[in-house]
């Protein structure tokens, strides 16, 4: 199996300093619930539950990073891709878990920025 074939794992930094490039794409597959609790700035949501590899930019277009809670579903949606003869390999290993674990940047659910300013009553 070559590079071009296998499941790349990125550490949370790598892919915070590659996320500025245009040619970029970080994709969190997990579900319409999760993202809206809390996500990485910059990413977009495409569901494993709905993901479809032929939706994706071509390769040769946009590289794309899959990230999801842990890497297990974005490790499934690099599977996928292969599956269907699409290069795109690497995801953010540990996902979003390890991502905030590294502390970069979340953005919340909305109202939990304020809430957390002023309070609950």
């Amino acid at each position: 199996m070559t590079a071009r074939n296998r499941l790349q794992n990125l550490t949370p930094h790598a892919v915070r300093d590659v996320m500025g490039e245009r040619r970029v794409l970080l994709v969190d597959v997990r579900e319409p619930n999760e993202y809206a609790a809390a996500r990485i700035p910059g990413a977009v949501l495409f569901p494993l539950s709905t993901f479809d590899p032929a939706a994706l930019p071509s390769p040769e277009v946009c590289e794309v990073i899959f990230h999801c809670k842990a890497g297990g579903r974005s490790a499934k949606a690099v599977e996928m891709c292969l599956a269907k003869g699409i290069a795109h390999t690497k995801h953010l290993a540990g996902g979003f878990e390890a991502w905030k674990a590294a502390g970069l940047p979340t953005i919340p659910a909305s109202g939990s920025f304020v809430a957390g300013l002023f309070g609950r009553r």
